[in-house]
Protein backbone atom coordinates (compact mmCIF):
# COMPACT_ATOMS: atom_id res chain seq x y z
CA UNK A 1 0.00 0.00 0.00
CA UNK A 2 1.37 3.12 -1.00
CA UNK A 3 1.72 6.08 2.44
CA UNK A 4 1.06 9.31 -0.24
CA UNK A 5 -0.50 11.19 2.02
CA UNK A 6 -3.52 13.21 0.93
CA UNK A 7 -3.31 15.87 4.07
CA UNK A 8 0.35 17.03 3.90
CA UNK A 9 0.50 18.71 7.15
CA UNK A 10 -0.92 15.64 8.75
CA UNK A 11 2.28 13.53 10.06
CA UNK A 12 3.40 11.46 13.32
CA UNK A 13 6.95 12.47 12.88
CA UNK A 14 9.25 14.54 11.27
CA UNK A 15 13.06 15.16 12.33
CA UNK A 16 13.30 18.07 14.81
CA UNK A 17 15.66 20.74 13.87
CA UNK A 18 18.41 21.49 15.80
CA UNK A 19 18.09 24.15 18.11
CA UNK A 20 19.98 26.36 21.04
CA UNK A 21 20.29 24.20 23.73
CA UNK A 22 17.57 25.14 26.48
CA UNK A 23 17.46 23.51 29.90
CA UNK A 24 14.13 23.84 31.61
CA UNK A 25 13.22 22.76 34.98
CA UNK A 26 10.16 21.95 36.73
CA UNK A 27 9.10 20.05 39.88
CA UNK A 28 7.29 17.55 37.95
CA UNK A 29 8.25 16.58 34.09
CA UNK A 30 5.25 15.06 32.33
CA UNK A 31 6.19 13.49 29.18
CA UNK A 32 3.09 13.21 25.99
CA UNK A 33 0.29 15.32 25.70
CA UNK A 34 -2.55 12.68 25.92
CA UNK A 35 -5.51 13.43 28.20
CA UNK A 36 -3.47 11.84 31.16
CA UNK A 37 -0.63 14.27 30.37
CA UNK A 38 -3.01 17.09 30.82
CA UNK A 39 -4.73 16.09 33.41
CA UNK A 40 -1.68 15.24 35.29
CA UNK A 41 0.10 18.60 34.77
CA UNK A 42 -3.30 20.60 36.15
CA UNK A 43 -3.21 18.48 39.31
CA UNK A 44 0.80 19.14 39.66
CA UNK A 45 0.04 22.82 39.53
CA UNK A 46 -3.21 22.58 41.63
CA UNK A 47 -0.55 21.36 44.78
CA UNK A 48 1.29 24.29 44.54
CA UNK A 49 3.97 22.80 42.18
CA UNK A 50 5.72 23.47 38.56
CA UNK A 51 5.10 21.29 36.05
CA UNK A 52 6.21 21.06 32.44
CA UNK A 53 4.24 19.15 29.91
CA UNK A 54 6.44 17.83 26.97
CA UNK A 55 3.96 16.96 24.10
CA UNK A 56 5.40 15.07 20.99
CA UNK A 57 2.85 16.49 18.63
CA UNK A 58 1.21 19.99 18.11
CA UNK A 59 -1.73 19.14 19.78
CA UNK A 60 -3.07 18.34 23.59
CA UNK A 61 -5.66 15.50 24.54
CA UNK A 62 -4.64 12.66 22.76
CA UNK A 63 -7.54 10.22 21.72
CA UNK A 64 -10.32 12.35 23.53
CA UNK A 65 -9.61 15.49 21.54
CA UNK A 66 -9.18 13.39 18.28
CA UNK A 67 -12.20 12.01 17.34
CA UNK A 68 -13.06 9.87 19.93
CA UNK A 69 -16.19 12.00 20.59
CA UNK A 70 -18.60 8.83 22.21
CA UNK A 71 -17.01 8.08 25.23
CA UNK A 72 -16.48 4.95 26.26
CA UNK A 73 -17.68 4.37 30.04
CA UNK A 74 -18.37 0.98 31.25
CA UNK A 75 -20.10 2.71 34.70
CA UNK A 76 -20.82 6.14 35.19
CA UNK A 77 -20.19 5.56 39.03
CA UNK A 78 -16.74 4.80 38.46
CA UNK A 79 -15.33 8.17 37.22
CA UNK A 80 -14.44 11.12 39.38
CA UNK A 81 -12.22 13.61 40.18
CA UNK A 82 -10.77 15.84 37.17
CA UNK A 83 -12.11 13.39 34.54
CA UNK A 84 -15.46 13.41 35.65
CA UNK A 85 -15.02 17.29 35.51
CA UNK A 86 -13.89 16.90 31.94
CA UNK A 87 -17.92 15.74 31.04
CA UNK A 88 -19.04 18.18 33.09
CA UNK A 89 -17.30 21.01 31.03
CA UNK A 90 -18.50 19.63 28.23
CA UNK A 91 -22.25 19.68 29.64
CA UNK A 92 -21.86 23.08 30.28
CA UNK A 93 -21.08 23.48 26.60
CA UNK A 94 -24.52 22.04 25.01
CA UNK A 95 -26.65 23.29 27.96
CA UNK A 96 -26.76 20.25 30.70
CA UNK A 97 -25.11 19.15 33.58
CA UNK A 98 -22.84 16.52 32.06
CA UNK A 99 -22.58 14.86 28.52
CA UNK A 100 -20.72 11.60 27.52
CA UNK A 101 -20.84 12.79 23.59
CA UNK A 102 -18.56 15.87 22.26
CA UNK A 103 -17.04 17.20 18.91
CA UNK A 104 -13.22 17.04 18.89
CA UNK A 105 -12.57 20.80 19.01
CA UNK A 106 -14.49 21.34 22.10
CA UNK A 107 -12.14 18.68 24.34
CA UNK A 108 -9.42 20.21 22.27
CA UNK A 109 -10.50 23.95 23.61
CA UNK A 110 -11.21 22.48 27.23
CA UNK A 111 -7.73 21.24 27.49
CA UNK A 112 -6.28 24.29 25.88
CA UNK A 113 -8.51 26.46 28.47
CA UNK A 114 -7.72 24.35 31.62
CA UNK A 115 -3.58 24.44 30.84
CA UNK A 116 -3.66 27.84 30.35
CA UNK A 117 -6.04 28.36 33.92
CA UNK A 118 -3.51 26.33 35.41
CA UNK A 119 -0.30 28.19 34.29
CA UNK A 120 1.18 25.31 32.72
CA UNK A 121 3.79 25.56 30.62
CA UNK A 122 3.15 23.30 27.51
CA UNK A 123 6.46 22.50 25.23
CA UNK A 124 5.50 21.11 22.02
CA UNK A 125 7.20 18.83 18.90
CA UNK A 126 9.65 17.26 21.86
CA UNK A 127 10.73 14.13 20.44
CA UNK A 128 12.21 11.92 23.24
CA UNK A 129 16.07 11.23 22.36
CA UNK A 130 18.26 10.71 25.40
CA UNK A 131 17.43 9.71 29.39
CA UNK A 132 19.84 10.82 31.84
CA UNK A 133 20.29 8.36 34.77
CA UNK A 134 21.74 8.76 38.11
CA UNK A 135 21.30 6.42 41.25
CA UNK A 136 18.47 5.03 40.11
CA UNK A 137 16.61 8.31 39.24
CA UNK A 138 15.87 10.01 36.06
CA UNK A 139 17.37 13.32 36.46
CA UNK A 140 16.66 14.84 32.84
CA UNK A 141 14.94 13.79 29.28
CA UNK A 142 16.60 15.27 26.03
CA UNK A 143 15.17 16.12 22.82
CA UNK A 144 16.10 15.43 19.63
CA UNK A 145 16.13 19.29 19.31
CA UNK A 146 18.71 19.78 22.22
CA UNK A 147 16.04 21.08 24.81
CA UNK A 148 16.58 19.58 27.94
CA UNK A 149 14.50 18.92 30.68
CA UNK A 150 15.16 18.37 34.34
CA UNK A 151 12.71 17.27 37.25
CA UNK A 152 12.47 15.74 40.58
CA UNK A 153 9.33 13.23 39.53
CA UNK A 154 8.58 12.07 35.74
CA UNK A 155 5.78 11.05 34.15
CA UNK A 156 5.36 9.31 31.30
CA UNK A 157 1.92 9.54 29.77
CA UNK A 158 2.31 8.61 25.87
CA UNK A 159 0.38 5.71 24.97
CA UNK A 160 3.42 3.97 23.86
CA UNK A 161 5.04 3.71 27.28
CA UNK A 162 8.32 5.60 24.98
CA UNK A 163 10.14 7.54 28.37
CA UNK A 164 9.47 4.46 30.20
CA UNK A 165 11.17 1.89 28.20
CA UNK A 166 14.20 4.47 27.66
CA UNK A 167 14.53 4.72 30.69
CA UNK A 168 15.12 0.82 31.08
CA UNK A 169 11.77 0.18 33.13
CA UNK A 170 11.11 -3.76 32.34
CA UNK A 171 8.15 -3.57 29.66
CA UNK A 172 6.17 -6.40 27.83
CA UNK A 173 4.53 -5.51 23.99
CA UNK A 174 2.62 -8.25 22.47
CA UNK A 175 -0.19 -10.68 23.61
CA UNK A 176 0.93 -12.99 26.66
CA UNK A 177 0.14 -16.68 26.88
CA UNK A 178 -2.75 -17.14 28.76
CA UNK A 179 -0.68 -19.64 31.14
CA UNK A 180 1.71 -16.63 32.19
CA UNK A 181 -0.99 -14.92 34.47
CA UNK A 182 -3.33 -17.99 34.80
CA UNK A 183 -6.26 -16.47 32.06
CA UNK A 184 -8.21 -17.06 30.10
CA UNK A 185 -8.55 -14.62 27.43
CA UNK A 186 -5.21 -13.68 26.68
CA UNK A 187 -3.34 -14.77 23.58
CA UNK A 188 -4.39 -16.24 20.60
CA UNK A 189 -8.14 -15.49 20.88
CA UNK A 190 -11.13 -17.74 17.96
CA UNK A 191 -14.19 -18.33 18.38
CA UNK A 192 -15.89 -14.40 19.44
CA UNK A 193 -18.54 -13.72 16.91
CA UNK A 194 -18.31 -10.11 17.16
CA UNK A 195 -16.17 -8.40 14.26
CA UNK A 196 -15.57 -11.59 12.05
CA UNK A 197 -16.98 -12.75 8.82
CA UNK A 198 -20.75 -13.64 8.68
CA UNK A 199 -20.45 -14.56 5.34
CA UNK A 200 -18.04 -16.95 3.15
CA UNK A 201 -15.32 -14.50 1.51
CA UNK A 202 -12.44 -15.94 -0.84
CA UNK A 203 -9.71 -14.59 0.29
CA UNK A 204 -8.04 -15.17 -3.24
CA UNK A 205 -6.87 -13.10 -6.17
CA UNK A 206 -8.66 -15.14 -8.15
CA UNK A 207 -11.17 -16.24 -6.05
CA UNK A 208 -10.99 -19.94 -5.74
CA UNK A 209 -7.39 -19.96 -7.22
CA UNK A 210 -5.13 -20.73 -4.26
CA UNK A 211 -1.95 -20.18 -6.96
CA UNK A 212 -3.37 -16.43 -7.93
CA UNK A 213 -2.37 -15.55 -4.30
CA UNK A 214 -3.90 -13.83 -1.47
CA UNK A 215 -5.65 -10.31 -1.36
CA UNK A 216 -3.93 -7.52 -0.04
CA UNK A 217 -4.05 -7.17 3.77
CA UNK A 218 -4.59 -11.78 4.40
CA UNK A 219 -2.09 -13.73 5.84
CA UNK A 220 -1.14 -17.45 5.22
CA UNK A 221 0.51 -18.36 8.06
CA UNK A 222 -0.51 -21.58 10.85
CA UNK A 223 -2.89 -19.69 13.15
CA UNK A 224 -1.78 -21.12 15.75
CA UNK A 225 -3.13 -22.61 19.51
CA UNK A 226 -6.09 -20.85 20.99
CA UNK A 227 -4.91 -18.55 24.57
CA UNK A 228 -0.56 -19.13 23.18
CA UNK A 229 1.15 -15.36 23.38
CA UNK A 230 2.77 -14.02 20.50
CA UNK A 231 3.77 -10.89 19.65
CA UNK A 232 0.75 -9.34 17.80
CA UNK A 233 -1.45 -5.99 19.32
CA UNK A 234 -5.12 -4.81 18.57
CA UNK A 235 -5.85 -3.68 15.12
CA UNK A 236 -5.30 0.81 15.27
CA UNK A 237 -7.60 2.71 13.51
CA UNK A 238 -8.56 6.37 13.46
CA UNK A 239 -11.98 7.56 14.70
CA UNK A 240 -13.12 9.77 11.92
CA UNK A 241 -15.58 12.80 12.48
CA UNK A 242 -17.52 12.83 9.53
CA UNK A 243 -20.67 15.53 8.65
CA UNK A 244 -23.64 15.22 6.53
CA UNK A 245 -24.55 18.89 6.79
CA UNK A 246 -24.13 20.39 3.48
CA UNK A 247 -22.58 23.55 4.55
CA UNK A 248 -20.15 22.28 6.91
CA UNK A 249 -19.12 19.35 4.63
CA UNK A 250 -15.64 18.73 2.64
CA UNK A 251 -15.24 15.58 -0.17
CA UNK A 252 -13.18 12.75 1.57
CA UNK A 253 -10.15 12.85 -1.05
CA UNK A 254 -8.99 10.00 -3.26
CA UNK A 255 -5.26 9.13 -1.41
CA UNK A 256 -2.11 9.20 -3.89
CA UNK A 257 -1.75 5.69 -4.92
CA UNK A 258 -5.25 4.37 -3.85
CA UNK A 259 -5.41 0.84 -5.06
CA UNK A 260 -8.99 -0.30 -4.63
CA UNK A 261 -7.60 -4.03 -4.13
CA UNK A 262 -7.20 -3.14 -0.60
CA UNK A 263 -10.90 -3.20 -0.39
CA UNK A 264 -11.65 -6.56 -2.27
CA UNK A 265 -12.33 -8.40 0.75
CA UNK A 266 -14.85 -5.73 1.57
CA UNK A 267 -16.87 -5.41 -2.14
CA UNK A 268 -16.98 -9.49 -1.78
CA UNK A 269 -18.25 -9.42 2.02
CA UNK A 270 -20.63 -7.02 0.78
CA UNK A 271 -21.72 -8.84 -2.08
CA UNK A 272 -22.33 -11.64 -0.16
CA UNK A 273 -24.92 -9.91 1.64
CA UNK A 274 -23.49 -7.97 4.77
CA UNK A 275 -23.17 -4.40 4.58
CA UNK A 276 -22.48 -3.46 8.42
CA UNK A 277 -19.00 -1.67 7.63
CA UNK A 278 -20.31 2.01 9.06
CA UNK A 279 -22.38 0.03 11.66
CA UNK A 280 -20.58 2.04 14.64
CA UNK A 281 -21.33 5.46 13.74
CA UNK A 282 -22.72 7.46 16.42
CA UNK A 283 -23.94 10.64 16.46
CA UNK A 284 -22.45 13.45 18.04
CA UNK A 285 -24.09 17.10 18.45
CA UNK A 286 -24.51 18.93 15.09
CA UNK A 287 -24.54 16.61 12.56
CA UNK A 288 -20.97 15.14 13.22
CA UNK A 289 -19.99 11.56 14.42
CA UNK A 290 -17.94 9.28 15.79
CA UNK A 291 -17.38 6.79 13.03
CA UNK A 292 -15.49 3.50 14.37
CA UNK A 293 -14.34 -0.01 13.39
CA UNK A 294 -17.44 -1.86 13.13
CA UNK A 295 -17.77 -5.61 11.41
CA UNK A 296 -15.35 -7.99 9.48
CA UNK A 297 -13.87 -5.35 7.13
CA UNK A 298 -14.07 -1.95 8.22
CA UNK A 299 -11.44 1.49 9.73
CA UNK A 300 -8.91 -1.30 11.35
CA UNK A 301 -5.74 -1.88 9.75
CA UNK A 302 -5.42 -5.43 11.00
CA UNK A 303 -1.80 -6.97 11.45
CA UNK A 304 -0.55 -3.79 10.47
CA UNK A 305 0.71 -2.36 13.60
CA UNK A 306 2.37 -5.06 15.09
CA UNK A 307 5.96 -3.12 14.73
CA UNK A 308 4.41 0.12 16.45
CA UNK A 309 5.04 -0.14 19.76
CA UNK A 310 8.99 -0.85 20.07
CA UNK A 311 9.43 0.89 16.35
CA UNK A 312 11.88 4.18 16.11
CA UNK A 313 9.96 7.46 15.28
CA UNK A 314 10.59 7.27 11.49
CA UNK A 315 9.12 3.69 11.48
CA UNK A 316 6.29 4.86 13.15
CA UNK A 317 5.82 7.68 10.56
CA UNK A 318 5.63 4.87 7.55
CA UNK A 319 3.02 2.76 9.37
CA UNK A 320 0.82 6.27 10.35
CA UNK A 321 1.10 7.07 6.50
CA UNK A 322 -0.01 3.57 5.93
CA UNK A 323 -2.96 4.10 8.39
CA UNK A 324 -3.83 7.02 6.58
CA UNK A 325 -4.12 5.68 3.12
CA UNK A 326 -6.07 2.34 4.52
CA UNK A 327 -8.81 4.73 6.35
CA UNK A 328 -8.98 7.31 3.76
CA UNK A 329 -8.93 5.25 1.10
CA UNK A 330 -11.55 2.90 2.34
CA UNK A 331 -14.37 5.71 2.18
CA UNK A 332 -13.07 7.00 -1.31
CA UNK A 333 -13.56 2.97 -2.36
CA UNK A 334 -17.87 3.44 -0.82
CA UNK A 335 -18.30 6.37 -1.79
CA UNK A 336 -16.59 6.17 -5.72
CA UNK A 337 -16.00 2.66 -6.65
CA UNK A 338 -18.36 1.08 -9.68
CA UNK A 339 -17.86 -2.08 -8.07
CA UNK A 340 -19.71 -1.11 -4.55
CA UNK A 341 -23.24 -1.23 -5.08
CA UNK A 342 -25.26 1.55 -5.92
CA UNK A 343 -27.39 2.25 -2.99
CA UNK A 344 -23.98 1.92 -0.84
CA UNK A 345 -22.28 4.52 -2.69
CA UNK A 346 -25.31 6.76 -2.28
CA UNK A 347 -25.60 5.83 1.52
CA UNK A 348 -21.82 7.16 1.71
CA UNK A 349 -22.03 9.56 -0.42
CA UNK A 350 -23.82 12.32 2.23
CA UNK A 351 -20.87 12.19 4.36
CA UNK A 352 -17.99 14.16 4.30
CA UNK A 353 -15.09 15.69 6.27
CA UNK A 354 -15.97 18.81 8.19
CA UNK A 355 -14.68 22.09 8.04
CA UNK A 356 -14.82 23.43 11.15
CA UNK A 357 -12.78 20.15 12.74
CA UNK A 358 -9.20 19.46 12.15
CA UNK A 359 -8.19 22.43 10.62
CA UNK A 360 -4.73 22.13 10.78
CA UNK A 361 -4.66 18.67 9.22
CA UNK A 362 -7.05 19.33 6.43
CA UNK A 363 -10.51 18.06 8.52
CA UNK A 364 -8.90 14.32 9.13
CA UNK A 365 -8.26 13.70 12.69
CA UNK A 366 -4.50 14.32 13.81
CA UNK A 367 -4.12 11.17 16.31
CA UNK A 368 -4.14 7.51 15.17
CA UNK A 369 -5.94 5.01 17.96
CA UNK A 370 -2.79 3.05 19.34
CA UNK A 371 -4.96 1.10 21.56
CA UNK A 372 -2.14 -0.60 22.83
CA UNK A 373 1.38 -0.11 23.25
CA UNK A 374 4.19 -1.06 25.42
CA UNK A 375 2.69 -2.66 29.11
CA UNK A 376 5.34 -1.79 31.89
CA UNK A 377 6.34 -4.96 34.23
CA UNK A 378 5.97 -3.72 37.48
CA UNK A 379 5.52 -5.58 41.16
CA UNK A 380 1.68 -5.54 40.49
CA UNK A 381 0.25 -6.63 36.74
CA UNK A 382 -3.27 -6.12 36.47
CA UNK A 383 -4.96 -9.09 35.13
CA UNK A 384 -8.22 -10.86 33.86
CA UNK A 385 -8.31 -11.56 37.41
CA UNK A 386 -8.30 -8.16 38.78
CA UNK A 387 -11.07 -7.39 36.10
CA UNK A 388 -13.70 -10.48 37.14
CA UNK A 389 -13.16 -9.26 41.17
CA UNK A 390 -11.31 -12.37 41.78
CA UNK A 391 -8.53 -10.50 43.40
CA UNK A 392 -8.78 -6.93 44.61
CA UNK A 393 -6.03 -4.84 45.41
CA UNK A 394 -6.09 -2.55 48.46
CA UNK A 395 -3.75 0.27 47.18
CA UNK A 396 -6.79 1.87 44.92
CA UNK A 397 -5.98 4.91 42.38
CA UNK A 398 -8.69 4.91 40.88
CA UNK A 399 -11.23 2.13 39.11
CA UNK A 400 -12.08 0.54 35.70
CA UNK A 401 -15.26 -0.55 34.52
CA UNK A 402 -15.22 -1.91 30.71
CA UNK A 403 -15.42 -4.63 29.07
CA UNK A 404 -12.42 -6.33 28.64
CA UNK A 405 -12.05 -5.65 24.98
CA UNK A 406 -9.70 -6.38 22.06
CA UNK A 407 -9.94 -5.63 18.70
CA UNK A 408 -8.67 -8.02 16.02
CA UNK A 409 -5.03 -8.70 15.83
CA UNK A 410 -4.27 -10.86 12.97
CA UNK A 411 -6.78 -11.68 9.16
CA UNK A 412 -6.01 -15.14 8.08
CA UNK A 413 -7.05 -17.34 5.26
CA UNK A 414 -7.73 -21.09 6.99
CA UNK A 415 -9.43 -23.48 4.94
CA UNK A 416 -10.20 -21.58 1.51
CA UNK A 417 -12.03 -18.49 3.70
CA UNK A 418 -10.79 -15.34 5.55
CA UNK A 419 -11.30 -15.19 9.26
CA UNK A 420 -9.85 -12.18 11.60
CA UNK A 421 -8.45 -13.40 14.95
CA UNK A 422 -8.35 -11.72 18.24
CA UNK A 423 -11.30 -10.12 19.28
CA UNK A 424 -12.78 -10.08 22.81
CA UNK A 425 -15.40 -8.54 24.57
CA UNK A 426 -15.94 -10.06 27.83
CA UNK A 427 -17.33 -7.55 30.58
CA UNK A 428 -16.16 -7.64 33.91
CA UNK A 429 -18.30 -8.55 37.18
CA UNK A 430 -18.24 -4.93 38.04
CA UNK A 431 -16.17 -1.51 38.79
CA UNK A 432 -12.88 -2.98 40.08
CA UNK A 433 -10.02 -0.96 41.55
CA UNK A 434 -6.32 -0.51 40.16
CA UNK A 435 -3.53 -0.88 42.19
CA UNK A 436 -0.77 2.22 43.05
CA UNK A 437 1.41 -0.31 42.17
CA UNK A 438 0.82 -0.76 38.47
CA UNK A 439 1.37 2.63 37.13
CA UNK A 440 4.71 2.98 39.33
CA UNK A 441 8.17 0.70 38.12
CA UNK A 442 9.77 -1.50 40.73
CA UNK A 443 12.13 0.28 42.83
CA UNK A 444 15.06 -1.28 41.71
CA UNK A 445 14.40 -0.16 38.38
CA UNK A 446 13.15 3.39 38.34
CA UNK A 447 12.44 5.56 42.03
CA UNK A 448 11.05 9.06 40.66
CA UNK A 449 9.00 7.67 37.53
CA UNK A 450 5.40 7.15 37.38
CA UNK A 451 3.47 5.87 34.11
CA UNK A 452 -0.17 6.06 34.54
CA UNK A 453 -1.28 5.30 30.58
CA UNK A 454 1.07 2.18 29.53
CA UNK A 455 1.10 1.07 33.22
CA UNK A 456 1.65 -2.67 33.91
CA UNK A 457 -1.32 -4.91 33.07
CA UNK A 458 -1.55 -7.85 30.82
CA UNK A 459 -2.93 -7.88 27.32
CA UNK A 460 -6.88 -8.54 28.27
CA UNK A 461 -7.03 -6.41 31.24
CA UNK A 462 -5.35 -3.48 29.60
CA UNK A 463 -8.53 -3.74 26.88
CA UNK A 464 -10.20 -3.23 29.97
CA UNK A 465 -8.59 -0.39 31.67
CA UNK A 466 -7.32 1.53 28.22
CA UNK A 467 -10.01 3.93 28.04
CA UNK A 468 -10.23 7.53 27.95
CA UNK A 469 -11.82 8.34 31.50
CA UNK A 470 -9.59 5.90 33.20
CA UNK A 471 -6.59 7.40 32.00
CA UNK A 472 -7.82 11.12 33.22
CA UNK A 473 -8.15 9.55 36.72
CA UNK A 474 -4.71 7.53 36.67
CA UNK A 475 -3.05 10.51 35.26
CA UNK A 476 -4.72 12.97 38.45
CA UNK A 477 -3.30 9.91 40.87
CA UNK A 478 0.18 9.64 39.64
CA UNK A 479 0.55 13.36 39.17
CA UNK A 480 -0.99 13.92 43.45
CA UNK A 481 1.74 10.45 43.74
CA UNK A 482 4.38 12.63 42.45
CA UNK A 483 3.89 15.88 44.43
CA UNK A 484 3.70 13.40 47.52
CA UNK A 485 7.33 12.27 46.77
CA UNK A 486 8.39 15.60 46.37
CA UNK A 487 7.11 16.73 49.72
CA UNK A 488 7.92 13.79 51.68
CA UNK A 489 11.51 13.25 50.14
CA UNK A 490 10.85 9.87 49.07
CA UNK A 491 10.78 7.56 45.99
CA UNK A 492 7.45 6.84 44.43
CA UNK A 493 8.01 3.26 46.18
CA UNK A 494 7.62 4.60 48.89
CA UNK A 495 5.31 7.64 49.83
CA UNK A 496 2.33 6.99 52.49
CA UNK A 497 -0.40 5.58 50.09
CA UNK A 498 -3.08 6.43 52.89
CA UNK A 499 -2.35 9.90 52.76
CA UNK A 500 -2.21 9.35 48.43
CA UNK A 501 -5.68 7.82 48.69
CA UNK A 502 -7.16 10.24 51.21
CA UNK A 503 -5.77 12.89 48.99
CA UNK A 504 -7.64 11.72 46.20
CA UNK A 505 -11.21 11.26 47.68
CA UNK A 506 -10.66 14.77 48.88
CA UNK A 507 -9.91 15.39 45.14
CA UNK A 508 -13.16 13.77 44.35
CA UNK A 509 -11.45 10.36 42.84
CA UNK A 510 -13.63 7.40 42.78
CA UNK A 511 -12.13 5.13 44.99
CA UNK A 512 -15.00 2.42 45.44
CA UNK A 513 -18.64 1.89 43.89
CA UNK A 514 -21.42 0.25 45.81
CA UNK A 515 -21.65 -3.07 44.15
CA UNK A 516 -24.69 -5.85 44.06
CA UNK A 517 -24.82 -8.90 46.37
CA UNK A 518 -22.27 -11.60 44.93
CA UNK A 519 -20.38 -8.66 43.05
CA UNK A 520 -17.15 -8.15 45.99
Amino acid sequence: MSSDNPFPDLYYYRPSTPSAAATIEADVVIYGGTCAGVVAAMQVARMGRRAALVAFDSFLGGMTASGLGATDIGNKAAIGGISRDFYRNVGRHYGVDEQWTFEPSLAANIYRRWIGEAGVEVHHDAHLSKVHRADGRIRAIEMEDGRTYRGQVFLDCTYEGDLMAMAGVSFHAGREPNSQYRETLNGIHFGHPNHNFKAWVDPYVTEGVPSSGLLPGVQDVEPGVQGRGDGCIQAYNFRICFTNVADNRMPVPRPAGYDPAWYELLRRYIEAGVWDAFNLTKAMPNGKTDTNNFGAVSTDFIGHNHDWPTADYATRERLFQQHVTHNVGLFYFLQNDPGVPKAVREQMGQWGLPKDEFIPTGGWPHQLYVREGRRMVSDLVMTEHHCRRYEVVDDVVGMAAYQMDSHNCRRLVIDGRVINEGNVEVAPAAPYPIGYRAIRPRESECENLLVPVALSSSHIAFGSIRMEPVFMILGQSAATAAVHAIEQNASVQQIDIDRLKQRLLDDGQVLEVDLPVGKR
